[in-house]
């Protein structure tokens, strides 16, 4: 890790939520509870926390001045309907339903980026952040 290198410092946690999304994995129009571990986490963050969007999509805002602008970063929550044989740890617990697609890495990384993007000081004179994350299309 390089010295004072933020995104080297949350890639342990980074890769800790990626695990967890993937080991429980929900289908479209139903992911309650990755939903809720998405809120969560984004609250813990400090930032502003809507659910339910379109049943379970979640969408948190990082509050950063009076702009009218904002900058939006988008992530699925839905698995696929696939049986996972592949042995891992943090492989699913949710028989024949699996995280094939990358959403859950996906859920990761923006879940870092948020975190790395609530700790900038600079960000407060700027425009809002949104963070939405989908429930399956």
């Amino acid at each position: 890790m390089l010295h004072n290198d933020p995104i080297a410092a949350i890639t342990p946690e980074v890769i800790g939520w990626r695990h967890r999304v993937h080991a429980n994995p929900e289908l479209g129009f139903h992911e309650h509870q990755t939903a809720r571990f998405v809120a969560d986490q984004l609250r813990s963050f400090g930032l502003e926390v809507h659910e339910g969007i379109g049943g379970t999509g979640v969408v948190g805002i990082l509050r950063s001045g009076s702009a009218q602008r904002s900058i939006g970063f988008r992530a699925e929550l839905d698995a696929l309907p696939i049986v996972e044989r592949s042995g891992k740890l943090h492989a699913s617990r949710n028989l024949g339903i699996m995280h094939a697609c990358g959403h859950d890495g996906h859920t990761a990384m923006l879940l870092g980026a948020a975190k790395l993007l609530s700790e900038q000081a600079g960000l407060r004179r700027g425009s809002p952040l949104r963070f939405p994350a989908r429930r399956g299309e």
